[in-house]
């Protein structure tokens, strides 16, 4: 059963900062734990580009950019992914909000799946529009 599920987290950094570390692939893992490394052909995302992130316990998934939309004051981006013989498809949102930002993420894919990665998903979100964390808009 495929499930579409979201969630929307807000926080004190700036919505251009946010915007920085989601569209650099290389920026990932300082903000989501669960992201290990990234294999990536550019600096910033483009639609139609592919990569592949490592996860923990060797898990490999390949993904492809499907959108990049930088028009302020809601960006986007969507992107496929499959690992292990399945395969989510995630839209991102980055808008300004209060003092700081509100970004979104939709999820697409088989249920279980959907349901277990949206806490960690959250968590990892949190970190990214956390402005006390160490690490600027690069890292």
């Amino acid at each position: 059963m495929v499930l579409s599920r979201g969630v929307v987290v807000c926080g004190p950094r700036a919505a251009d900062d946010v915007w920085d570390r989601y569209v650099r692939p290389r920026c990932w893992p300082r903000w989501a734990p669960q992201i290990r490394s990234v294999d990536y052909p550019g600096e910033t995302l483009h639609p139609g580009t592919t990569g592949v992130v490592h996860g923990p316990a060797g898990l490999r998934a390949r993904f492809q950019i499907i959108a990049v939309d930088p028009a302020v004051p809601l960006r986007s981006w969507t992107w496929s992914v499959s690992a292990a013989g399945l395969h989510l498809t995630l839209r991102h949102t980055v808008e300004p909000f209060r003092t700081g930002t509100r970004t979104g993420l939709t999820v697409e894919g088989p249920a279980p799946v959907v349901l277990a990665y949206l806490p960690i998903a959250r968590a990892a979100l949190r970190r990214l529009v956390d402005d006390a964390s160490d690490y600027g808009p690069e890292g």
